[in-house]
């Protein structure tokens, strides 16, 4: 694995060394385009849809100007391929949608998934099923993320609550990616997306590069079992040749019908990601002595969350609060810990209770769970969160 440290805003001089550490105003959308270009992306490929558009027009303008590739597909299908492909090729890639786009991503998300192809997808959300909301928020993807592709399969999921974490979690999007050879998902709403806030984007981040093989062409074995379980990746065009198939294969990447090696590829896909938990999962946890109910969120309701946190404290009430920054693999420990040090959590979010079940199993018998929820287009407010927790301590 090769690491750098380049700009964080590439293709910048000397004379644009002060635009690196100004306060500057944008929004996520922005930010998710601008961190893509400082993480190495050189090819993207999408549809337009509403919220995510800005992150393919910022593309399409800036992509060109740095040697990298912008294309328009003819629909979400087909860019979920193209960003397959170049990855393949050697290329960082990228594609960004919303809730439809999303739904159509999917069988060529598990065949990232089986074929251990690095690429980073952005989902800003919008309310659904099908058209739905087109312009206003929800987090209504969240399982979707871990279960739209079929078959057991391992996912990394990013949910940033803000311009700046989006800029961050980018970055770390395209390094999970190349570090464990398998795509990423971020996970925005349409607050994220389009809020615009006062950001200091850091001067310079770390970018890591895919493992490369280290045997001649002939030896490479392209789904080898190694000790991390993340074989090296040969890039097509540079003397490597190997076939490639959502089919079960072999380490040599036919397909095969050997149980064994079946069972051997699949549970390697699991435990790729598995036994990384402690490297992947990032969680802004924040305990409070003595605070007997607690709050989970994430994404823009975890904002809300916070400050709902805030005035319960001002009024006598202490509260624990956790967002997790990466929701799958879902953070079962710092969950299960957050259980046993409260009696109660409170789970908002913009849908029915998809994340709240994740957070019952997390923590068994040893706290109630409460959900919280909005469909109607509209964000959960500090006041909504501040009430229910009131309702509780007054049991």
């Amino acid at each position: 694995m090769v690491v750098t440290a380049v700009s964080a805003r590439p293709g910048q001089d000397a004379d644009g060394a002060a635009l690196r550490g100004a306060v500057r105003v944008m929004t996520g959308n922005e930010a998710c385009a601008e961190a893509a270009l400082a993480a190495g992306l050189r090819f993207f490929a999408g549809y337009p849809i509403t919220p995510s558009s800005e992150i393919a027009e910022i593309l399409a303008h800036d992509l060109p100007r740095m040697g990298g590739s912008f294309i328009q597909m003819e629909d979400e299908i087909g860019a979920m391929g193209a960003i397959i492909g170049a990855s393949l090729a050697g290329a960082k890639s990228m594609t960004a949608t919303s809730g439809p786009g999303f739904s159509l991503k999917q069988e060529n998300i598990g065949y990232a998934c089986m074929t251990e192809i690095p690429c980073v997808v952005v989902n800003v959300q919008r309310g659904g099923p099908s058209t739905g909301l087109p312009t206003l928020p929800a987090q209504g993807d969240m399982q979707q993320a871990r279960w739209g592709t079929h078959g057991d399969h391992q996912i990394i999921a990013l949910c940033p609550r803000g311009v700046r974490e989006t800029y961050d979690l980018t970055v770390r999007a395209f390094n999970l990616a190349e570090l464990y050879r398998t795509p990423v998902i971020l996970l925005l709403d349409e607050i994220v997306g389009h809020v615009s806030e006062k950001v200091v984007l850091p001067a310079r981040v770390t970018v890591l590069a895919r493992a490369k093989p280290d045997v001649p062409p002939e030896r490479y074995l392209p789904y080898a079992e190694t000790p991390s379980d993340v074989p090296p990746m040969a890039t097509f065009g540079e003397g490597y040749r190997f076939h490639v198939t959502g089919l079960a294969h072999d380490e040599t990447g036919f397909p095969t019908n050997s149980p064994a090696k079946i069972d051997r590829l699949l549970r390697r896909l699991d435990r790729k990601i598995r036994r990384h938990l402690d490297d992947i999962i990032e969680v802004d946890d924040r305990p409070v002595p003595g605070a007997q109910i607690g709050v989970f969120a994430y994404g823009s309701t975890a904002r809300s969350a916070l400050r709902a946190a805030r005035m319960a404290g001002e009024a006598g009430i202490q509260v624990d609060f956790l967002a997790p920054l990466t929701v799958w693999p879902f953070p079962e420990a710092a969950v299960a810990r957050m259980g046993e040090r409260v009696g109660d959590i409170v789970v908002p979010e913009m849908n029915l209770g998809q994340m709240a079940h994740e957070v019952e199993w997390a923590v068994g018998r040893t706290a109630r769970v409460h959900s919280l929820t909005r469909v109607d287009g509209e964000p959960i407010r500090p006041q909504e969160i501040l009430a229910k927790i009131r309702e509780i301590a007054a049991r």
